[in-house]
């Protein structure tokens, strides 16, 4: 059976195929964040704690593999984009391999440090809060190869333009997990294990699903078989590609979990607005998070035709879809807001601030988010990797953490003054990305023979 060839051509047709699933994709993982959280809710406030203390960790890994494993896609994008599919198939079961060895040893080593991160990186929490969380890490850990294959396989149907794949097995993988949890915990009364089980079990069904599929004749690439020899070629521009994006995002979520330490100081109601100024936030930036995965689709391709216009071209179209898109749900979501506030029962010290928070990431969100996010995806399909690396790690670290710190504690601003060091830091990205976007120094970063 022939296999079926990429254009890197896109029409409006084709660019609305691969952002609408991008879009449910994103949604869908908030929403079942927020109804798993609900449902654990209902085992009790030990659970909750021990709960969010490991999802803490676990939230670092999602990311960092979702970022590894796009970065590693980019190489069968380029691959597909210069027509070379039984390269791009084989660079996508080299990255399947890598991926699965890399999350293996991650695994063993979360295990065997599992008093260090438990007994330290927790600190002193209740009895009833440790025994639930040791619980709830052991068999949650066990999931971690499992989330590694299914995020190397949702990355490369997505750079094959396939987003739908991802979105369904997205959706089967959630849906088993919150009915799992209604299962667990409404029916059988389990406690965090009913929390714990439906995940482990949702990400081995994810994986095997990606894998089967991935397999199917007629795909733009196909992975024939999953070879455990490793080829030092791709192997070692998977690193080059894969590893700093794996690297910034964990150092984001450092960084924030740093931060999450100096809210806790602010008193209660500054921890309560931050975390509903998170979740409603987290809504306002889904249109540039998905257009940002549909720039590492088309621009991966177009890096490897060797045709930069185009990847210029289909960057501004795509940006200015982000800012269109999330100027209007920004715009909805303010409009909708004084019902939001309605469904959380805080102090009305904490509405206010939650309240401020939202309009004040909205309206730096229009201006600044998709130059300080959706456009350095660009750069890191062209394999400008290092470049956003060093500057998105420096300005997390340095403005984001550093005056954080300064405007939350010291200079009098609160929880406000957190979330002002962010607007601070999106400005210093996009000051760096934007220029380098205009130059032409990204354009000789691509795959290396």
């Amino acid at each position: 059976m022939e296999t079926k060839q990429l254009s890197v051509e896109f029409n409006k047709q084709d660019l609305r195929r691969l952002i609408v699933p991008l879009v449910i994709e994103q949604l869908l993982a908030i929403t079942v964040g927020l109804c798993d959280s609900v449902m654990v809710s209902q085992v009790g406030e030990a659970a909750i704690s021990a709960v969010s203390l490991v999802d803490t960790v676990n939230v670092l890994l999602v990311n960092a593999f979702s970022a590894l494993a796009t970065g590693g896609a980019v190489i069968a994008g380029q691959y597909l984009g210069r027509r070379e599919t039984e390269k791009a198939g084989h660079s996508g079961e080299q990255l399947l391999l890598f991926m699965g060895e890399a999350s293996l040893l991650i695994m063993v080593l979360f295990y065997l440090g599992r008093g260090f991160v438990l007994g330290v990186v927790f600190g002193q929490v209740a009895s009833d809060v440790a025994a639930y969380a040791n619980t709830y890490y052991l068999i949650v850990e066990a999931s971690v190869p499992f989330l590694a294959i299914y995020s190397a396989g949702a990355a490369l149907f997505r750079v094959m333009g396939n987003s739908h794949i991802s979105m369904w097995v997205s959706l089967v993988m959630n849906g088993i997990n919150v009915a799992g949890n209604a299962v667990l915990i409404f029916g059988l009364r389990m406690g965090v294990e009913g929390v714990a089980i439906p995940t482990l079990v949702s990400r081995m069904v994810a994986a095997v699903i990606m894998v089967v599929l991935l397999k199917r004749p007629n795909l733009p690439m196909r992975v024939e078989k999953l070879s455990l020899r490793h080829d030092r070629y791709v192997v070692k521009n998977i690193l080059r590609f894969g590893v700093p994006n794996g690297l910034e995002s964990s150092m984001f979520q450092l960084g924030k979990i740093l931060l999450l330490s100096t809210v806790s100081v602010l008193g209660t109601a500054s921890v309560a607005a931050n975390a509903i100024g998170n979740t409603i936030c987290t809504f306002q930036c889904v249109p540039g998070n998905a257009l940002g995965l549909a720039i590492v689709t088309v621009v991966s391709r177009c890096i490897g035709a060797g045709s930069y216009e185009r990847a210029r071209f289909y960057t501004k179209k795509l940006m200015k879809s982000a800012y269109l898109y999330m100027t209007a749900i920004v715009l909805l979501i303010t409009v909708l807001l004084p019902l939001i506030m309605k469904l959380y029962n805080v102090s009305p010290e904490a509405a206010d601030y939650a309240r401020k928070i939202v309009l004040m990431h909205g309206f730096f969100g229009i201006l600044l988010w998709p130059a300080a996010f959706t456009l350095p995806q660009a750069l890191r399909s062209a394999g400008d990797t290092r470049f956003t690396m060093l500057v998105s790690t420096i300005s997390m670290w340095t403005i984001r953490v550093g005056f954080g710190v300064l405007l939350g504690r010291y200079w009098g601003f609160g929880v406000l003054g957190i979330w002002m060091a962010m607007f601070i830091d999106w400005v210093a990205r996009a000051a760096f990305f934007v220029p380098r976007f205009h130059g032409h120094r990204w354009e000789t970063m691509g795959l290396r023979e």
